[in-house]
């Protein structure tokens, strides 16, 4: 079980590499050592079955060696380094990885554990249950993280924040458990229609015209990535639009949060808004666990115990989860919308096609296509204003 110890220290490092404590000293460390990603657990081997190979990334010890750096005369590489924000581009990178690993690992979980038929509700709940446990312990560990001074109004104040984090983490589960990750993912990417409409005529925003011009490229690009899907399902189409409407209810949500005078000074850190808000989505996804697949229960307690790909895909996927969200929301922090923007877009594209080379999923010309156009479109989207108001 080496390889399983293994692979919940790299998610742990993972999660503690966002600004749960980064510094830049440390970040510098990360960068210059040799990355080992986890083994995915999938079962007995087979060379000839991808799923069941290790998946790892090529070590960074082809960059240039901070001796050699040091060694560089004064205005050369290292004058260039004192302008990189060395944190920030952690941030990216295990934000990255983090995203492609969940992607697998609950892919994995859901497979071993029946697909959509099995017990994806149960899935996506513990999911929120292995943040939850990972949050509490931030918050017990020594010198880690100071807790949140939030009253019982502001706990009021933020259900609904939680609420649509749940059903759009749920969701999108229930999506990816219905189809392949590749098709789930292209369609989560059409979130931006959904935004803009609600923004629009739920919470009185106005949206650009230049914006609205671009929606009809995304929803085109996913409508074509969608016409030759070998593994579509109308369950997954119908599940991740659902998780694209919590999504953009969840952006409305927060901000409506963030700007309650008070709550941000007694939350104290990004990382605490996220904890509480896994905390109290856990809670609220545990009725729906109850009334969906409450019947089941003990099925699930015995696949458990008894198939390690699920149970350490599962720990993994939530560990991941976690990590990797707290980590885009401190790259948000620390850039802009626009550039923010612009690496989700870049992120989606590197899980989609990677994930699909792993899990063996399908990569049609047309679908690829299809996911190009639906992609830039999001691009040009997060962009189009400050390109019009340029000219």
């Amino acid at each position: 079980m080496k390889f399983v110890h293994t692979g919940l220290l790299t998610a742990l490092a993972l999660a503690q590499s966002s600004a749960f404590g980064l510094s830049t000293s440390n970040a510098a460390t990360s960068l210059r050592s040799i990355v080992h990603p986890p083994f995915l657990h999938t079962g007995v081997h087979d060379e000839t079955n991808p799923l069941v190979k290790p998946i790892g990334l090529t070590s960074l010890s082809s960059s240039p060696s901070m001796d050699a750096v040091q060694a560089t005369p004064r205005g050369g590489v290292l004058s260039s380094l004192k302008n990189v924000d060395i944190p920030l581009m952690a941030y990216f990178f295990f934000w990255y990885v983090g995203n492609y690993y969940y992607n697998i690992t609950n892919k994995l979980a859901l497979k071993a554990a029946g697909g959509s038929s099995g017990y994806p509700m149960t899935i996506s709940s513990l999911q929120l249950g292995v943040g939850c446990i990972y949050a509490l312990f931030m918050w017990a560990a020594p010198d880690s993280r100071s807790t949140p001074k939030i009253t019982f109004d502001d706990i009021i104040k933020m259900l609904p924040v939680a609420f649509c984090s749940m059903g759009a983490h749920s969701a999108s589960v229930f999506a990816l458990s219905a189809g392949a990750v590749s098709f789930g993912q292209i369609v989560k990417s059409a979130e931006p229609a959904f935004a803009a409409v609600l923004s629009q005529f739920v919470y009185g925003k106005k949206i650009s015209k230049a914006k609205w011009l671009c929606l009809p490229i995304v929803i085109g690009g996913v409508v074509l990535a969608s016409v030759k899907e070998l593994d579509f399902a109308w369950s997954a189409l119908i599940s991740a639009c659902i998780a694209n409407l919590f999504a953009a209810f969840k952006g409305n949500e927060n901000k409506k949060l963030m700007d309650t005078a008070g709550v941000r000074e007694r939350l104290g850190t990004v990382g605490n808004q996220f904890a509480v808000t896994t905390i109290l989505s856990f809670l609220m996804s545990i009725p729906v666990l109850v009334l969906k697949e409450g019947s089941k229960w003990g099925g699930f307690v015995e696949l458990w115990k008894t198939n390690p790909i699920v149970s350490f895909n599962l720990i993994a996927s939530g560990l991941y989860f976690y990590g990797y969200n707290e980590l885009a929301t401190m790259t948000i922090k620390k850039t802009s919308a626009v550039t923010a923007s612009v690496a989700n877009t870049a992120k989606r594209v590197i899980v989609i096609v990677g994930v699909a080379i792993v899990l063996g999923e399908s990569l049609d010309p047309i679908k690829l296509l299809g996911c190009s156009i639906g992609i830039g479109g999001v691009l040009l989207y997060s962009v189009i204003d400050q390109l019009v108001a340029k000219k």
